[in-house]
Order: structure tokens, then C-alpha cells, then sequence
């Protein structure tokens, strides 16, 4: 359901800067840039599919620690350009009246693709952000294409029925509460890109201890709450992250093998990952990492949003 709301809410912007630079155009009388306007979508729109391959191949390449690092890694650059996302959004009060501006500075210029050039960064920078998006997701709950389709063709319906037919879309009340749900999901991909960075022994395990059991080839693992495990010798890693962990609520596989709804890779709380970066079992820098970045972009958008009186 997030890659839902993340492909609705890139669309719908793409689509309405767009929408917003073509209307501009028209009541202008620059008929004429309207092409560049044009090209410039549909360029921005096959560099992004050819950005996405490049990067699938890219991805592909890592393995083992590797890996994780690189998920961690992206996880976290897409957490920070999601925020920033949200908060350019929270501080821009006339997106509209932005936009004409530049369209004007671009067609007073000497410069002949200065349209084409707009429209090019504007959709290329919403590509580039469902990319990051969506891999993210990919790397942390799987990803189901369906309803990112029907998000995209839902911002393409808005834009057109914004613009076209006319019809008054309440942007401001929208953007205001899927930026709340998006800090959310901000939050649980910088967790993530954190737990994958502890995964692949860049981020160091703090907290519980491990230590060797006298006269044997064993470690005990011993938990913040006191519980302890014995992990062989060899298992030393394992017996580092188990005994990193604050908690472990996750219920126990069943007998299929499969995961009980409430597991957080079961369908209830598969969905609650998804969401809100739901973990079971978390290590005590997660649970840190979780709290500080959900309270501090609740703040940071609460204060810039209070100048955002006039929505898009």
C-alpha cells in the first residue's frame, strides 16, 4: 500500500507542474513552447526508465555484507530525500506562482531550451524519487506492482481532472495528510537503512553482551531484559545481533512454515513495516533511530507547515 500512495502523490506533483507550466503557456500565448514543454516530459520519462535498468543492474552486482550495506545505504538517501520532499513542501506556500515565475524567466532568456529544460528536471526529479521509493520498499517488504500502477494512473486521472475538466481538488488537505503518513514511512526506511548497516557490520551491535562459557565452545548472549542464549563458537555474529535486540515479539512460525499474521513478515504486520517501520525484534539503535526521526519531522513539518497558509 505505500508504493500506492508514493506513485498517487509523485504523479499527481509531476502532472500538476506540468499542468501548471502548460496552462501558463496557453493563457500566454507561447503556443509555440509548448513542444519544448512536451519534449521535455517525455525525455524525463525515458531517462528515468533507463535510470531505473541501469540501477537494477547496478544493484544486482552485490552480495553477501555487500548487499546489506548497499540497501543500507540507499535506504537511508531515500529517507533523506523523502524528507526533504515533505519538508520543501511544508515551506512552499505558492508552488503555482513559483512556477510561473521561472517559465517566465526561461522564456524571456536566450537560452532556447530553457521549457525544455524545466519540464526535464521537474519530471526527472520525481523519477529519480520514485526510484529511490521504490526500491526502498523493494529492498524492505517486497513490492507489488499492481498497486503502484494504480497509483500512477490515479495521479494521471487528478492531474487531468484538475486541469482539464476543471474540477477543485482539495491539494492543500491532501498533501498535509499524506506528508504526515510519509514521515512515517521516512522513519522506517532511515530504521531500516540502519538495521542493514548493523546487518553488514558497518554500525556496530550496543546493546546486550556476549561473552564465552567457561571450559566450552560456546557464547552466551545475554539481553538488556536479562534473557540469555547459548550460540556455538562459530556463531558469534548471530549471537551479537540476538542479544542486541530490545525485544522479540514476533509469535513463532507455524507449523508450515509460514509466518502468523502479526509476524512482522506476516500479512498484518508485513503491512505495518510497510507503513510505520514496524520490527518485531529491534535492536536498541533502531528503536532510538525510530523515535528521534518520527518526532523530529512531526516537529520540523508542524513548524515550516504553519507558514504554508495559500496550499498549491
Amino acid at each position: 500500500m505505500a508504493e500506492l500512495i508514493i506513485m498517487f502523490r509523485e504523479v499527481l506533483e509531476a502532472s500538476l507542474i506540468i499542468g501548471i507550466l502548460y496552462t501558463y503557456l496557453k493563457k500566454s500565448g507561447n503556443d509555440s513552447s509548448i513542444k519544448m514543454l512536451w519534449s521535455g516530459v517525455f525525455v524525463a520519462i525515458g531517462a528515468s526508465i533507463l535510470m531505473s535498468i541501469l540501477f537494477q543492474n547496478f544493484a544486482g552486482g552485490f552480495q553477501g555484507d555487500s548487499s546489506k550495506i548497499f540497501e543500507g545505504v540507499i535506504m537511508i538517501i531515500a529517507s533523506i530525500v523523502l524528507t526533504t520532499m515533505i519538508i520543501w513542501m511544508a515551506r512552499n506556500s505558492n508552488i503555482s506562482e513559483d512556477l510561473k515565475t521561472k517559465a517566465k524567466e526561461a522564456l524571456s532568456s536566450s537560452f532556447k531550451y530553457g521549457i525544455f529544460t524545466l519540464a526535464f528536471v521537474a519530471v526527472f526529479r520525481e523519477g529519480v524519487e520514485v526510484i529511490l521509493f521504490l526500491y526502498s520498499i523493494a529492498f524492505k517488504d517486497g513490492i507489488s506492482i499492481l498497486p503502484s500502477v494504480i497509483g500512477a494512473l490515479l495521479g494521471l486521472f487528478s492531474g487531468y481532472v484538475i486541469f482539464v475538466q476543471g474540477v477543485k481538488f482539495p491539494l492543500k488537505q491532501f498533501f498535509k495528510i499524506t506528508s504526515v503518513f510519509l514521515i512515517f514511512v521516512a522513519a522506517g526506511m532511515l530504521t531500516y537503512g540502519v538495521h542493514e548497516l548493523e546487518s553488514g557490520g558497518v554500525i556496530p551491535y550496543f546493546s546486550g553482551k556476549t561473552e564465552l562459557v567457561d571450559n566450552s565452545n560456546s557464547i552466551k548472549a545475554t539481553r538488556l531484559n536479562g534473557e540469555t542464549k547459548i550460540f556455538d563458537i562459530d556463531n558469534e555474529k548471530k549471537a551479537k545481533k540476538w542479544s542486541s535486540r530490545v525485544w522479540d515479539i514476533n509469535p513463532s512460525k507455524n507449523k508450515d512454515g509460514s509466518y502468523p499474521a502479526f509476524h512482522d513478515k506476516g500479512s498484518i504486520g508485513g503491512l505495518l513495516k510497510g507503513f510505520f517501520g514496524y520490527n518485531g525484534d529491534p535492536s536498541l539503535i533502531e528503536v532510538i533511530t525510530w523515535l528521534i526521526s518520527v518526532i523530529g519531522l512531526n516537529y520540523l513539518y508542524r513548524v515550516l507547515g504553519v507558514k504554508n497558509k495559500e496550499g498549491v
